[in-house]
């Protein structure tokens, strides 16, 4: 059976410099939007190679999107003059949710989309019937079908702005209707909109494009619809979450590491808690520098997620897999996605001591060390969260299913090899007595 695997020999500390990825939640808003482009070409510099950036570019080519990824520059050139449908194949929108955001570029440029159900990570239920809801307001007419499959269809009319809100500041929700408002006849008003970075960047980004988006970085935008938006050239923010990863990392193994080409502000939550927890930390412009002893125990620590600018629910696993190696108790609230536990099973096998109590606090008791296990990447984080902790552990780890590790993070292996751990890809046929 083909598989892919990380072999991870643990208890190497990180020392030396890494370089941040473009972030992966802004790039899939950008390439969803140039679907509305009907003359030039949509250019994105320093676009990652991960999984979820792949589906999407999967996405744009069974649509009639012609996509170039020059994986050595970085460069993506999309030109979409001539999409010819409006339908995502399930077989490939079920594999991310990214796929979402393409429901707005496609209304507007063909008059309507079917979406057969969106994939990605298990961690909670994630509803998008209030992207659905909103385009309703807009003036779209929803269908729902028994096989679980959405159409939805936008009149000769198009978008027409009014007033929205948001239930909970989702930034998927932001960008999807913020999307759908700056193409809309009229001005729309959108309360309660997320506020985090990366719908920042999009903002900025389609505002190049020629839209009228205000009070961006604010939860309530008032966007001015445009008649239509031009190619551009375009280059994102850094993935905060991956830098968030990198140093709790650097956090758990011991050692050294400064993060490069970051923004610091965009993590003041995350350094916080790292400073409470023992680690010294350095900022610099574009930089953050982050330090553990080896020989010193991580201080416990409480942690409850919250939108921006509250501690991301992103990072909450990696938290969790610092807390295992604590000098004490650490508890650790989820108040986002009700299933973002997902790693605690594979935590339990590499020896820690977790109970998630009964009003879904996930209490961390720390243990003297980890002990290497096969275990399994659930998601994205929860995949993150066990190479960290494989990285703290002693002896050899094997992680299975890394595809859901290569959805967010670009060759993590090659970057932590870097910094001096000891990460092996597996791939091809192989059987669990072989790589164990």
């Amino acid at each position: 059976m083909k598989q892919s695997a990380f072999r991870v020999a643990g208890g190497q500390p990180l020392h030396g410099s890494a370089r941040v990825q473009k972030a992966k939640n802004a790039i899939l808003a950008m390439i969803a939007a140039s679907i509305v482009v009907e003359d030039g070409e949509t250019v994105l510099h320093e676009v990652p190679d991960i999984e979820d950036v792949s589906r999407a570019f999967e996405l744009l080519r069974a649509i009639g999107v012609r996509v170039q990824h020059d994986k050595h520059t970085k460069t993506v050139r999309i030109d979409a003059s001539e999409i010819n449908t409006g339908i995502l194949p399930a077989e490939i929108a079920g594999r991310f949710r990214g796929s979402v955001l393409f429901l707005a570029p496609l209304q507007i440029r063909l008059g309507y989309v079917e979406l057969p159900g969106s994939g990605g990570c298990d961690i909670g239920t994630r509803k998008i019937d209030f992207h659905h809801r909103g385009f309703a307001r807009l003036g779209a007419n929803v269908r729902y079908f028994q096989d679980g499959s959405t159409v939805i269809e936008l009149g000769s009319r198009g978008f027409q702005g009014t007033s929205l809100y948001l239930d909970l500041p989702s930034h998927t929700g932001t960008e999807n209707l913020m999307f759908a408002a700056a193409m809309a006849r009229g001005q729309t008003v959108l309360e309660n909109a997320s506020v985090e970075p990366e719908v920042l960047d999009f903002g900025n980004f389609l505002n190049a494009m020629g839209a009228d988006i205000r009070g961006l970085g604010t939860h309530t935008l008032v966007i001015n619809g445009v008649d239509a938006l031009h190619a551009i050239e375009y280059t994102p923010m850094p993935d905060r979450l991956v830098a968030g990863t990198l140093m709790i990392a650097t956090a758990l193994a011991g050692g050294d590491v400064t993060v490069c080409d970051v923004e610091p502000s965009h993590l003041r939550i995350v350094i916080a808690k790292l400073e409470q927890m023992g680690a010294v930390i350095d900022i610099e412009e574009k930089r953050v520098r982050v330090r553990r002893r080896t020989n010193l125990r991580i201080n416990p620590i409480n942690v409850q997620t919250h939108p921006y600018p509250g501690f991301p629910t992103d990072l909450q696993p990696c938290m969790a897999a610092l807390s295992t190696l604590a000098s004490g108790t650490s508890y650790i609230r989820e108040r986002i996605f009700e299933n973002r536990y997902d790693y605690v099973d594979a935590l339990l096998q590499m020896g820690a001591d977790i109970l998630i109590s009964q009003n879904d606090v996930c209490i961390v008791k720390g243990v003297e060390r980890l002990r290497a296990a096969r275990i399994q990447a659930e998601s994205i984080r929860a995949g993150a969260t066990v190479l960290l902790a494989a990285l703290g552990a002693q002896g050899e780890s094997i992680i299975e299913n890394v595809y859901q590790i290569d959805r967010g993070y670009e060759h993590i292996e090659v970057l932590l090899n870097q910094l001096g751990a000891d990460v092996t890809r597996l791939e091809g046929e192989f059987t669990p007595e072989a790589v164990w």
